[in-house]
């Protein structure tokens, strides 16, 4: 049962703290601000930040998975399906190639980042503005840009601890389901109130926003934040579907088969990585992994470990307990 953090921790390392005094580990909180603890028992200490940058991993791996060029490069050259698209130094050279993207579902993101911040969604993409517009929002984050092909099907984040898939989910971009009577912004004030939504990973879900990436995308379905929508009807306010901006998690850990669970763990080997997120596109669980069903679009170097221990929908898989395995407690 989820119960609201007032230590200002970050859920994931609150849940480890209290996982590891379950077991009669020593906990000390060295750095409150940054979530930094060191785990004592015995001879045996272990320093771990943000619950999952722990020792387990080398200087290398979080690097490699940061650069998302370098990450695709690597899984390229390893036979794991990953997007198509190039890199760009400066918006000019991204707007040489905007005719070849023109009337194709791209991303446009920055070559490092994290948690889905800078990234945009365009399909379809016949505005010229509004490609500039995105490559030049990638850019307030990294001094490289990568434009890539939108890949169709849903998105699964694949949590692998020590060479092991330990939970995955199915993750909803933020949305709102209407009533018939709210407006879309009531029904955003509405959903926020569940006490599983908070601001800075203190909760298992964050709360929904509506800020100028929200109400674009919204102007692009014809609608606006003063819309209603009708009773039963499921309202996307994003493209991304990541948890950080108000996405919703299901479980799928066993409604997935061995041989994608494969393809993760072969992903976070390719990177050097004991603990990984891998964000798999599937468009069909029941076919067989091929060039055309999946494709990795990213590699996450800090995976968020309380979104499988409270998924909106499924059951808690107590990944914290297998990252204090990792560690040798």
């Amino acid at each position: 049962m989820f119960t609201n953090n007032q230590d200002g921790l970050e859920l994931s390392t609150l849940m480890l703290i209290n996982a590891a005094e379950r077991r009669g580990i020593e906990v000390e909180i060295l750095d409150l601000e940054d979530n930094f603890i060191r785990l004592k028992k015995g001879d045996k200490i272990e320093y771990v930040k943000q619950a999952t940058r722990t020792s387990a991993d080398t200087y290398i791996a979080p690097l490699m998975m940061e650069n998302k060029e370098v990450t695709k490069v690597v899984l390229r050259e390893k036979g794991i399906r990953v997007p198509a698209g190039i890199m760009v130094k400066s918006t000019t050279e991204a707007m040489a190639h905007y005719q070849e993207f023109r009337g194709k579902d791209i991303v446009v993101k920055p070559k490092s980042s994290n948690f889905g911040i800078g990234i945009v969604i365009h399909k379809n993409i016949q505005c010229e503005k509004c490609y500039q517009l995105a490559v030049n929002q990638a850019f307030t984050h990294d001094t490289s840009v990568l434009i890539e092909e939108f890949v169709p099907g849903k998105e699964y984040r694949f949590l692998v601890i020590d060479d092991e898939v330990v939970g995955i989910l199915h993750r909803v971009p933020a949305n709102v389901v209407g009533d018939g009577v709210h407006s879309i912004a009531a029904l955003v004030v509405k959903k926020n109130q569940n006490p599983l939504r908070g601001k800075g990973y203190v909760s298992p879900l964050e709360k929904l926003r509506l800020d100028h990436t929200e109400i674009a995308f919204l102007s692009e379905q014809n609608k606006s934040i003063e819309t209603i929508p009708e009773v039963g009807e499921t309202v996307y306010l994003r493209e991304n579907s990541n948890i950080s901006t108000g996405g919703d998690s299901i479980d799928f850990t066993d409604a997935i088969s061995a041989d994608y669970k494969a393809i993760a763990v072969k992903a976070a080997q390719a990177v050097g990585a004991k603990i990984c997120g891998a964000d798999i596109i599937i468009q069909d669980l029941q076919k067989v992994p091929d060039d055309k069903n999946y494709s990795i679009i990213e590699l996450n170097f800090n995976p968020a470990l309380h979104i499988h221990n409270y998924p909106f929908v499924g059951e808690n898989r107590h990944v914290d307990d297998k990252v204090l395995d990792l560690l040798g407690f």
